[in-house]
């Protein structure tokens, strides 16, 4: 039986990863820095301590008998303090791998992104890259924590290392791609640049843990993958079922107007004490124009996306947590044809 370690286990793709496990009849444990993160993990049975990815005692007590660890505990945002990131993201990532090692882990999966390639890279961009943050805190160390996970990468010594790069995940309990843009349009500072031409690069997160599942099967050590749906959708495609769920229009507008509201809202918001509702640097996310390729998860893993947008949104849509009024029917029609 296999026994899985996941850091960041609270969260939301620790989550689905341990359900998944579960049911597979794996063993499942892990480490989260939030109690009550913690606390949604245990409520499924599984053990869980409670501490950072800095702390090489948690970890060892977190992974000890592991046979995997799925690396997904990092900071997720769109901006922020370098330092911040620089000690979660890349530090963090370096002593997750040295204590897993350490404690006879045999195999990592790394889970990175695909913003190591930047905002602005060629169509069908393959594994291969170009590879760029373009300064962008969250693109620099993910790009920077991948390149230190491989670093540990030596199977033929008991130690291989696997680096996903997933698109942007979605589904139930997504803060950045669902929970938060649904709050963000209910208190009306949600809006869409470039009219909302710009593309998500969307993976439901039960496609997600599907691709990571194979490459733990073809047991790719030292490779990288992107996984997505496999599509580019219009924002504005994309964030109908959002607005619907908030009960409110989607907006759109030229870039310059967003640029300009974001910079205005952030000391007005700051002067009151309050985090502002987003950064410039969140805009960006928003005006990717081209598809990342899957070939190689396609051809290497035989992975497939079986979940269709239109399901997924229906999901949301299903979700009583986000929306407890609307029914699931309501889903089709704003998404013909994906």
């Amino acid at each position: 039986m296999t026994t899985l370690c996941i850091t960041g286990i609270g969260g939301f793709i620790g989550l689905a990863m341990a359900q998944r496990a579960l049911e597979l009849g794996w063993q499942v444990q892990g480490i989260d820095i939030s109690a009550q993160a913690a606390s949604r993990a245990q409520a499924m049975g599984v053990p869980v301590v409670v501490g950072g990815i800095n702390d090489r005692e948690a970890l060892a007590d977190a992974m000890q008998a592991a046979d995997v660890v799925f690396h997904t505990a990092a900071i997720v945002e769109e901006d922020g303090a370098r330092e911040d990131y620089e000690r979660i993201n890349v530090e963090g990532t370096r002593t997750v791998c040295e204590v897993a090692r350490d404690v006879g882990v045999t195999r990592l999966v790394h889970l990175s992104s695909v913003m190591v390639y930047g905002f602005d890279f060629p169509p069908e961009i393959s594994e291969s890259g170009p590879l760029d943050g373009q300064g962008n805190v969250y693109n620099d160390t993910k790009l920077d924590s991948e390149r230190v996970a491989m670093r540990f990468n030596d199977p033929e010594h008991g130690f291989g290392v696997i680096v996903i790069r997933p698109g942007d995940v979605y589904g139930p309990g997504s803060m950045p791609w669902v929970v938060r843009p649904i709050e963000l349009l209910k208190q009306g500072v949600f809006m869409l640049p470039d009219f909302g031409r710009g593309v998500i690069n969307h993976v439901h997160v039960e496609n997600l843990i599907d691709g990571v599942l194979l490459a733990i099967k073809h047991d790719a050590c030292g490779e990288a993958f992107n996984l997505t749906d496999g599509l580019a959708t219009p924002t504005r495609v994309f964030f109908q079922t959002h607005a619907l769920i908030a009960g409110k229009r989607l907006p759109i507008a030229p870039t310059w107007l967003l640029k300009s509201t974001l910079m205005a809202l952030g000391p007005i918001y700051r002067a009151l004490g309050k985090k502002p509702p987003a950064s410039p640097e969140a805009m960006k996310f928003l005006l990717r124009k081209h598809r990342y390729s899957i070939a190689k998860a396609q051809r290497l893993l035989g992975y497939a996306p079986r979940i269709r947008l239109s399901e997924g949104m229906a999901d949301l849509l299903a979700d009583a947590t986000l929306n407890p009024n609307k029914p699931v029917a309501k889903a089709k029609p704003i998404l013909k044809g994906y």
